[in-house]
């Protein structure tokens, strides 16, 4: 438990953190990924440079100063960091190193005038306190994985068993463990961390589960990002019979049980984990509408699975827009999203559960559409293919 003291030194940093959290972010992952390189397959170095991860942390820290009276009211921030480190396998003896960079951080950002040994004492305090949140439950996490059945701890090895094109950019990879034994189950929607060793040492990446849980393999499907070093070895060097390392399934982004209308609205990759969700809710008898953007036929992956489904269940209607289509595309609008577009895609009765994910410009419009076609905010999820941030829509 904090001091008194110390919570009123946090809660007085909050105006500082407001304005200059964002440097003081960018200097702690400066110095943590320089001093650490032991750290260094834990981030998305694509993440470092377009600020993403910076704005992530600072939007987070800011967060924990802002309730640190009532951490309860931090919501779901804390659930999507333990499910995003526990897909990575982040682990207690990670902690000393970032909180002793992030202190470091603060007191050369802040200079020794604002970050005295009280204020630097009282963010070691607090620190430690989420710190030990954290450990906790993700060590709870760790243990549920391992005892699950099927389940697993740590990394295990699995082999490529089959690849299969989807478009001219994704490539489906499905997953055998090399053991030959049971995988867990997931929930639609969830997503699988993996290891790889490239040239130039380890990364580790999460990607969305594609197909429903079927205890004995798991299906990711990856897009080839340009510039993109993980994507692009697993479309030129993976084949079948490849190894990969694999953590066990995590995520909070699941299909919920309810009996509303379900639309399920994605852009270009944003496609994968939907398709789980797809499959589970199809034989529910809710009504389903499959709304799908991409830039062109070539590009557009599952739209055969899909058609196939809604022809065999009458509950489901399916939606396709493209942005760039090419001669012989057929699809049911063209351009960006629009307001008037989604009102006629999506179910009459605005009491309905949205699921929506792609690109963050794409996610920000669809959610500040849903909000003005009457959807209810509280029944519209959506999830970040990379770090958590706000999402102005």
């Amino acid at each position: 438990m904090l001091s008194d003291a110390e919570i009123a030194i946090i809660k007085a940093t909050v105006p500082l953190l407001e304005t200059g959290g964002e440097d003081l972010t960018r200097h702690f992952y400066r110095m943590l990924l320089n001093e650490h390189p032991e750290v260094r397959p834990l981030f998305n170095q694509s993440h470092q440079a377009s600020s993403d991860q910076q704005r992530a942390l600072a939007n987070g820290v800011l967060m924990y100063a802002r309730h640190i009276e009532e951490l309860q009211n931090l919501g779901p921030l804390v659930n999507q960091i333990v499910n995003k480190h526990v897909s990575l396998q982040i682990l207690p003896e990670h902690y000393p190193i970032v909180g002793a960079c992030l202190l470091r951080a603060i007191r050369e950002v802040l200079g020794v005038d604002i970050a005295t040994d009280s204020v630097i004492a009282a963010w070691a305090a607090a620190y430690n306190q989420l710190a030990g949140i954290l450990i906790q439950a993700e060590e709870s996490a760790y243990a549920a994985n391992a005892s699950t059945p099927g389940g697993w701890r740590g990394a295990r090895t699995f082999r490529v068993s089959r690849m299969v094109r989807e478009s001219s950019e994704i490539i489906s990879l499905y997953l055998a463990p090399e053991d030959g034994g049971k995988v867990a189950d997931f929930e639609p929607g969830q997503y699988i961390g993996l290891r790889l060793f490239l040239e130039e040492g380890e990364v580790r990446r999460n990607y969305s589960l594609s197909a429903l849980s079927n205890g004995s393999t798991y299906r990711i499907s990856v897009k080839r990002e340009p510039g993109g070093r993980v994507s692009n070895y697993l479309h030129d060097h993976i084949e079948e019979g490849s190894r990969i390392e694999l953590f066990p399934p995590a995520g909070e982004f699941v299909l919920r049980d309810s009996d509303r209308p379900l639309a399920l609205i994605t852009a270009g990759v944003g496609i994968t984990p939907a398709l789980p969700m797809l499959d589970a809710a199809k034989a529910s008898g809710r009504k389903i509408h499959f709304i799908h953007y991409a830039r062109n036929g070539a590009v557009h992956a599952f739209r055969d699975w899909v058609d196939n489904l809604a022809a065999h269940h009458s509950n489901l209607r399916q939606f396709f827009c493209y942005s760039e289509p090419q001669e012989g595309d057929q699809s049911d609008g063209t351009g960006r999203p629009t307001k008037e577009q989604l009102a006629l895609w999506l179910p009459a009765d605005r009491n309905l559960d949205a699921y929506f994910l792609g690109p963050k410009p794409f996610m920000a419009q669809i959610k500040r559409h849903l909000r003005e076609l009457g959807v209810p905010e509280a029944q519209t999820h959506f999830e970040f293919f990379g770090p958590a941030s706000a999402l102005e829509g």
